[in-house]
């Protein structure tokens, strides 16, 4: 039995801040994800980086492709649009009713190099889906999201009712105990940034918040541990990002 991996219990995964994960974090907020230099280098400036500073920082992202430049707007690129998607889902997940299904995907495919698995176990992680064991994976069908057609080309998707228990198997499946001991963590954290006036630290606590959504497995209520803190750690991140529009006229940021 495979678990997700995620920060030892109660850590706070905090990293620091350079101008371009600033820019990137304003940017994959921004709904649509674009923004004048002039309105970037006033975002950016409460968080403790230059003008000079930021717009090289634009000229390497522009180089590296992580962002597209047209006359003085800067824009993310469509690989960095898929993150800004997935982020999305993360703080404000589609989900429906629960009728005790389970989604399950067998990889059939061989002769694969070790980056094609590596790859392939990243894009089945993005969907939230966990390894029972070896090639088999699944999870339960309660998401608002087609499994992608590319998965055809390695293997075969089902809808599957395991026999065991489903809370059972869903604590063999996700360490919940862990994912929700470091989002009391976190919150604990943002509570205690949000009392000092240092934006860079809060936008930090913020970004590592986002970070441990995307881990989160978005599974029925009634699979989930009592006092699940899910709910509470985006509601805080909302709060966060309601000060952060402020910020970009006509934009909606996330850390």
């Amino acid at each position: 039995m495979r678990r997700n991996v995620s920060e030892q219990p109660g850590e706070v995964d905090l990293r620091p801040l350079s101008a371009r994960s600033v820019v990137l974090s304003l940017l994959l907020g921004a709904h649509p994800p674009e923004l004048p230099v002039k309105d970037l280098v006033r975002a950016v400036a409460p968080f403790g980086v230059g003008e000079s500073t930021v717009r090289a920082a634009l000229s390497r992202m522009v180089a590296a492709g992580d962002l597209r430049r047209t006359d003085s707007v800067h824009r993310l690129s469509e690989r960095l649009l898929a993150r800004q998607l997935r982020q999305d889902e993360a703080v404000r997940p589609r989900t429906r009713a629960w009728g005790g299904e389970w989604e399950m995907v067998v990889i059939t495919a061989t002769g694969r190099v070790p980056a094609e698995r590596a790859d392939l176990r990243a894009r089945l992680a993005t969907l939230r889906l966990a390894e029972l064991r070896e090639g088999v994976w699944l999870r339960p069908a309660n998401l608002r999201r087609p499994l992608p057609d590319g998965l055809d080309d390695v293997g075969q998707c089902y809808e599957a009712r395991p026999a065991r228990p489903a809370a059972e198997l869903a604590a063999d499946l996700w360490p919940l105990d862990a994912w929700a001991a470091t989002a009391r963590a976190l919150l604990d954290h943002v509570t205690q940034v949000a009392r000092a006036d240092r934006p860079a630290e809060r936008l930090t606590a913020f970004a590592a918040v986002v970070r441990h959504l995307l881990a989160d497995p978005v599974l029925p209520p009634e699979l989930l541990p009592g006092g699940w803190p899910g709910t509470e750690l985006r509601t805080a991140y909302a709060d966060y990002q309601a000060e952060l529009a402020d910020t970009v006229p006509q934009h909606t940021l996330r850390a």
